[in-house]
């Protein structure tokens, strides 16, 4: 059986902590390889190994920094079918969405390359007499990502281009459920011309993450992942003296009002509900649907189109929906279709007897969808982070508002509507960090930024984009006199440069 390794300072590094993990088949639930979980020890290699490397790499021209950039974007395109492909066999995704998210790395990656110009500063010519002043931007130093499993090649693509462009040296510790991508982009990131030790990869569980929590040289922590886990990451790390930018949890709604174009809109439902097994941060959960008589015609239209879900592994060509990624994981979801039931939701599809027709040990599970979903049932309060959609029956507009507000998460929504009037005060008025209007999935281009609000982030910066500059950075400001020889004595008030 295939073991993984470490990559640290340029190379791969056996495990030598005695602990691995498994990593399965989500399709056929067989063990494919094993990952070795990291010690304490072995984190700090991979950071003394980064923090020796920082200098010279900080100490470069950003545009030569960039350059790196562009070959790993051309690298990236070439060997995208390879990603992708592991993302398939590690994480369940269908083919076409492993690809996607590729793509969406690879936007990250072309807007890191023309950092130079978003790394430059302010000056102000003769702020006071013979006095000139300016602001530059500077690397911080060590810098670590943590990563979750359900995108493990595009959310170590929103942080890797970006710290590294900045000046920064890298600490990668992804999800040990698919840990394939990662060692790919490690080579390739090797082969653009990244000198060694500036990015690596240490794979591990609670003990590696304690590590990069505990670490004295690392200077600021991005991380991906539920809600109780980003809370912790930001605590801890923001009480170390590290900066923090920490992603968690959703439940995404999607308010359909009754001038919604139905066909159009339950395409999109089913898409943003369903793809990827609904292992999305992004992924709409919740239907907030305004009148019982929309709300009928919406289900009706839903319900043989769930029924009807190409659930594949996902390199089978047509799969719309491949397994979950682990059995852990499917009885967590089957769990929470249970308490459902309990809590007195409508159950209109039950996917829970899904059995796929050859891989019978796969973690699959079929498409649910609930009716008659109350604001206080914990299916609609908490993350299930699985392929279950449920409705929510409210009378008005402005009754659909308040219930989204009211939500302890604020990561992403999307209104239906066909009203301008409606979307445009909705956009004003949500509570939410990402909003659709007419777009199932609102998740922002590369050269804008993407982060929530309420519980769905800690800390004061969004991920990728201006604000990514902004996170990997800190700004140092300079005020500059040349003496003209005229000595006028010491002055012992508050200096005045007018």
């Amino acid at each position: 059986m295939e073991k993984l390794t470490h990559f640290i300072d340029g190379n791969m590094v056996e495990g030598s902590s005695g602990r691995y993990g498994d990593v399965f088949d989500p399709a056929t639930g067989q063990v494919q390889k094993q990952v070795p979980l990291a010690s304490a020890d072995e984190l700090d290699a991979a950071v003394k190994a980064a923090a020796a490397a920082f200098p010279a790499w900080a100490a470069l021209p950003a545009l030569r920094r960039a350059r790196c950039m562009f070959r790993l974007k051309n690298l990236l395109d070439e060997h995208k079918d390879q990603l992708a492909g592991l993302l398939t066999s590690e994480h369940g995704k269908v083919k076409d969405d492993a690809l996607g998210e590729v793509t969406r790395g690879l936007e990250v990656v072309e807007f890191a390359c023309g950092a130079p110009q978003l790394l430059k500063g302010e000056f102000t010519d003769t702020v006071g007499s013979g006095v000139d002043a300016w602001s530059f931007r500077q690397p911080l130093g060590v810098v670590a990502g943590i990563t979750p499993f359900n995108f493990p090649a595009m959310v170590p693509l929103w942080m890797i281009p970006m710290a590294l462009v900045c000046g920064n040296t890298f600490v990668l510790k992804p999800s040990e459920r698919d840990p394939g991508a990662s060692m790919l982009l490690a080579e390739l990131v090797q082969r653009a011309g990244v000198p060694d030790g500036v990015f690596n990869v240490v794979h591990g569980d609670r003990e590696a993450v304690d590590a990069i929590l505990a670490h004295d040289d690392i200077k600021a922590i991005s991380f991906v992942g539920s809600t109780p886990i980003a809370k912790k990451i930001y605590e801890v790390g923001s009480a170390n003296g590290k900066r923090v930018q920490a992603l968690g949890g959703a439940k995404n709604h999607m308010v359909v009002m009754p001038d919604a174009p139905l066909e159009a809109t339950a395409d999109a439902l089913m898409g943003s509900a369903y793809g990827s097994a609904g292992e999305r941060c992004m992924a709409i959960s919740v239907a907030v649907v305004v009148g019982d008589e929309t709300a009928d015609a919406l289900i009706a239209e839903l319900k043989p189109r769930v029924q009807a879900l190409s659930i594949q592994p996902g390199n089978v060509e047509g799969a719309e929906m491949g397994p979950l990624i682990t059995a852990d994981h499917h009885a967590k979801v089957s769990g929470y279709v249970s308490l459902g039931v309990e809590e007195g939701a409508e159950l209109v599809v039950d996917g829970r007897g899904f059995k796929h027709a050859k891989e019978t040990e796969g973690f699959f599970i079929g498409g649910c969808l609930f009716d008659h979903v109350k604001a206080d049932m914990r299916i609609y309060q908490e993350e299930i982070f699985g392929p279950v959609l449920c409705v929510l029956r409210v009378d008005s507009y402005d009754e659909a508002v308040d219930l989204i507000n009211a939500h302890v998460y604020g990561n992403g929504v999307s209104i239906f509507t066909r009203d301008g009037d409606a979307a445009r005060n909705f956009v004003q008025h949500i509570q939410v960090g990402m909003v659709g209007v007419n777009i199932p999935i609102p998740v922002p281009m590369a050269f804008h930024s993407f982060g929530g609000w309420k519980q769905s982030l800690f800390g004061d910066h969004h991920i990728y984009g201006p604000e990514g500059i902004r996170f990997y950075t800190r700004v140092k400001a300079v005020t500059q006199r040349w003496h003209t020889g005229i000595r006028k004595g010491a002055d012992f008030h508050f200096p005045q440069l007018g």
